[in-house]
């Protein structure tokens, strides 16, 4: 059996959110409170003593431009063949042609 969705208004909405703000609110409120029965019986976080601060100067050098990189390429030849090759050329042979008037 499957169970049928109420429609909600618009005060049942609100009176959710309500209750929704309360619970966070009391949440908050015994965090807070157990934190400080923590700090009166002795049990809570102590503040560490002030420790003295050592300043030391920085002086690092960053070297920027890199190393400088020579590749060497030797000068390539390329062999050129020049590969004539004779072609008998046709002459042309212009034909007469008759015109008849």
């Amino acid at each position: 059996m499957a169970k049928k969705k109420k429609k909600q208004g618009f005060f049942s909405n609100l009176k959710n959110q309500i209750v929704a703000g309360v619970g966070v609110l009391l949440t908050t409120l015994g965090t807070v409170f157990i934190d400080e029965v923590k700090s009166f019986v002795g049990l809570g976080e102590e503040e560490a003593p002030a420790q003295t601060e050592v300043v030391q100067e920085n002086n690092q050098s960053v070297n920027v431009e890199g190393p400088n990189i020579v590749i060497n390429i030797p000068e390539q030849k390329t062999e050129t063949k020049t590969i004539i090759k004779e072609v008998p050329v046709e002459e042309k042979k212009e034909k007469e042609e008759k015109i008849d008037w």
